[in-house]
């Protein structure tokens, strides 16, 4: 096992963000703006999918928005989103999102977590702190942050 390995289990075991099964998580394995493995930050990764039919894997909201300015030109069909809990991707626009607490966000020092349930997010926010909103404030939160 390579120490980079060893580092995103440990990091996943300290912070407590839930693992998924790489064969699991969709191409490609690495965020194409930051690097950071899409495998290891399964529960924050996004898709960024484009008018014209190309598709982008990044690792994050915050990743999501670097992408998207650098690609200005681009009109964006949709956006897809983990679900902390389950992994699986939804419409970021549709989840439930939760800014804050004390689980240690992915490229942001202000998290920024996805739910396809707003009661899986209220029972995030009653064990780690933070607070309920959409998907508005949460992009305009990374925008602020990437300014």
């Amino acid at each position: 096992m390579t120490i980079l390995a060893r580092t995103m289990i440990f990091f996943i075991l300290l912070t407590g963000i839930p693992s998924f099964a790489a064969e699991n998580i969709e191409p490609p394995r690495e965020c194409k703006q930051c690097g950071m493995s899409r495998v290891a930050f399964a529960n924050s990764r996004m898709l960024v999918v484009y008018a014209d039919g190309t598709s982008v894997g990044i690792c994050s909201l915050n990743c999501a928005v670097i992408e998207m300015k650098a690609n200005k030109t681009k009109k964006v069909k949709f956006l897809k989103v983990a679900d902390y809990g389950t992994g699986k991707l939804i419409d970021a626009r549709a989840a439930i999102w939760v800014i804050g607490g004390n689980k240690q966000g992915v490229m942001t020092e202000i998290p920024k977590w996805a739910f396809a349930k707003r009661e899986d997010a209220q029972k995030f926010v009653k064990a780690s702190g933070g607070r309920i909103t959409d998907f508005d404030e949460a992009l305009n939160l990374a925008l602020r942050e990437n300014e």
